[in-house]
């Protein structure tokens, strides 16, 4: 195990196992850190974008209406995670600080908290859309073919919602303890299991019956199960040093909950208000034709597979990040943001261009007729572009996040979407009725005007603000020497 910052047999401080470290990070550190923690949480992001792409790949022998409707009802999951993200990141925020102070009450509240908050959007999702999925794939789309397609698959997803937060939150708990490896064992086993299940309901297999869209919920729903049954099992026999505690957990504590509050709460409205963003774009894009629906469709699963890798960097910088913080390393975690924030989007440029060169296989397995090709095409070079500099907005609002500053990024993001992007595209597409590709390059319009902001404020390491002892105890002497520093630069 990696200890950024902390040696556990050299303790400094009997409480929390604190080492001063104030040494840069190399590259070869951070390509360690990329080693032991971005690739198996990366691993894993793409196993969960393999699972939806699963769906959508085994649906397209239905035809360009399944796949559409397989992609409104993601939609709609991408609401849920939204919602529910920002309470991941506040735990990520504090579990990964506490972790770098050895301050396992502190991890326990945090989780606590966590899973009471998100488990009500959970469990509020699953009652809206097994209750009423029309209802609510109504706002999404105006096609009634997509609509009753799309029915029996959300009343049937919708019961693995709640399940989908609570292995979130675990898997949050063991990322910030650097446990990455076992979320990404259970999600292999879910996968398997998720793509076994599709092969026998989607097509009738062995006997039972064909259920075509519906098959793919049932798999999606059982293999839920089965990770979250694998993710408590493994927590209830760990012997990690930081065991959770039932007890500590939802022991409520209103100085910790209000602590924890002052940075969820602009943590979740900024995961919520974008969540409702994306939505009105994508109520957008559901008006569209029904070619351009299927693209869109098979384009968010490629999206995914982009997310998969920047999301793991940036998930694995955000525990790095908290995890110096937390033990007043204060340097070394604007070092590794630094490294970050320059080596992600370089990725996400390559990974987005060679899905480019490899276009024609690849979308060809979703079943798209010749149009919604070449939507796909012409939507990839928008993106190369746009998915580099969205990919490093994204990161350094991670890292702003794990650092103890949850404002900052939050009113960056919402307002860029809200006064720029939606606006734009929403003009677009239901005011003037511009061609699809012409309405989908509005979509990131936001994202430079982000960048141009963010990278300097990355830079200056204002966004540092620790939250445990050793954290603020360096904080004087670290924001002196980067005065210094600026004054030196002139």
């Amino acid at each position: 195990m990696v200890y950024y910052g902390i040696r556990g047999n050299d303790m400094g401080s009997a409480a929390t196992g604190f080492v001063k470290n104030n040494k840069k990070v190399t590259w070869k550190e951070f390509a360690r850190m990329l080693a032991v923690l971005a690739v198996p949480i990366a691993l894993q992001n793409l196993l969960a974008t393999t699972a939806s792409m699963v769906d959508t790949i085994m649906i397209g022998s239905e035809g360009e209406i399944a796949v559409a409707a397989v992609g409104v009802c993601a939609q709609i999951g991408s609401l849920l995670f939204s919602t529910y993200w920002g309470f991941v990141s506040c735990s990520l925020l504090f579990m990964s600080q506490y972790w770098g102070a050895k301050d396992p009450e502190g991890m326990n509240k945090a989780f606590g908290l966590a899973i009471i908050c998100a488990g009500i959007f959970g469990i509020a999702f699953a009652v809206v859309t097994v209750a009423a999925p029309g209802w609510i794939l109504g706002i999404y789309t105006d096609k009634v073919e997509i609509i009753a397609l799309a029915k029996p698959y959300m009343r049937i997803v919708g019961w693995s919602y709640p399940l989908q937060v609570f292995a979130a939150i675990i898997t949050a708990l063991l990322k910030s303890t650097e446990r990455v490896k076992v979320p990404l064992v259970c999600s292999i086993i879910s996968l398997l299991l998720n793509f076994c299940i599709n092969f026998v309901l989607i097509y009738g297999r062995f006997g039972a019956p064909k259920m075509g869209v519906a098959g793919a919920a049932i798999g999606t729903l059982v293999s839920g199960i089965v990770n979250i049954a694998l993710l408590i099992l493994y927590l209830a026999k760990s012997r990690h040093e930081i065991k959770f505690s039932a007890r500590k957990a939802f022991d409520i504590d209103m100085g910790f909950v209000k602590s924890y509050a002052s940075k969820a709460f602009p943590i979740v409205c900024n995961e919520i208000l974008y969540g409702v963003g994306q939505m009105i774009i994508n109520v957008v894009m559901g008006h569209q034709s029904d070619s351009a629906i299927a693209a869109m469709a098979a384009f968010r699963v490629c999206e995914g597979f982009v997310y998969a890798f920047f999301g793991g960097l940036a998930n694995a910088s955000s525990v790095a990040v908290g995890n110096e913080v937390g033990a007043g390393n204060l340097d070394r975690g604007l070092s590794y943001a630094k490294r970050a924030a320059l080596v992600c989007p370089a990725i996400t440029f390559t990974i987005v261009l060679i899905t480019m060169l490899l276009h024609n296989p690849l979308f060809g397995l979703f079943g798209l007729g010749a149009e919604a090709m070449m939507y796909t095409k012409y939507m990839l070079i928008i993106y190369l572009f746009f998915g580099a500099v969205r990919t490093c907005c994204y990161i350094q609002n991670e890292c702003f996040r794990a650092g103890g500053e949850a404002i900052v990024g939050t009113v960056m993001e919402i307002s860029g979407l809200m006064l720029f992007s939606v606006p734009a595209t929403w003009v677009a597409g239901m005011v003037l009725k511009l061609p699809f590709l012409a309405v989908f390059s509005f979509v990131y319009t936001d994202e430079v005007l982000r960048f141009v902001i963010l990278t300097p404020y990355l830079l200056k390491g204002r966004w540092i603000k620790p939250m445990t002892g050793p954290g603020r105890a360096a904080l004087d002497e670290f924001r002196g020497r980067m005065k210094r520093n600026k004054h030196r630069a002139r």
